[in-house]
């Protein structure tokens, strides 16, 4: 396996450790729907707005370390999203994680969930299979 290769895959697993954490498509302010274009399009807008070397020098500490971590996660977005093969695997894993978040078009009753009285809210507990 060449060097580049290696990187690629160590850059590839290391954005996948993040899947249930990001939603890449929200970081670049893209639909999941979009063209490769239009996502390479809010990538390349995104990275100079957010990129080290244009921020101003009088500008708080704080903001300069916010632009870098913006910077640092528009760049792992790029590095799934703009990738046919990275893109379909996180999309195939987003859609998975989108329908295990619990019942939808379920019918539940309020016998079958818990009050929460510090919280005051229901709430149901659906690893059972039921919903």
């Amino acid at each position: 396996m060449k060097f580049a290769d290696l990187n690629i895959l160590v850059q590839w697993m290391m954005a996948f450790d993040q899947i249930p954490k990001k939603d890449w498509y929200s970081i670049l302010g893209a639909n999941p729907s979009a063209s490769m274009s239009d996502l390479k399009q809010k990538y390349q807008k995104l990275i100079l707005m957010y990129h080290p070397d244009k921020q101003s020098a009088d500008v708080p500490a704080g903001t300069v370390e916010e632009c870098i971590r913006k910077f640092i996660e528009i760049d792992q977005a790029w590095k799934i999203l703009g990738n046919e093969e990275t893109k379909k695997e996180y999309d195939l894993q987003r859609h998975d994680n989108l329908r295990n978040m619990g019942p939808v078009d379920a019918q539940v009753y309020l016998e079958e969930m818990s009050w929460n009285e510090g919280w005051n809210f229901f709430s149901l507990d659906y690893s059972n299979g039921k919903y």
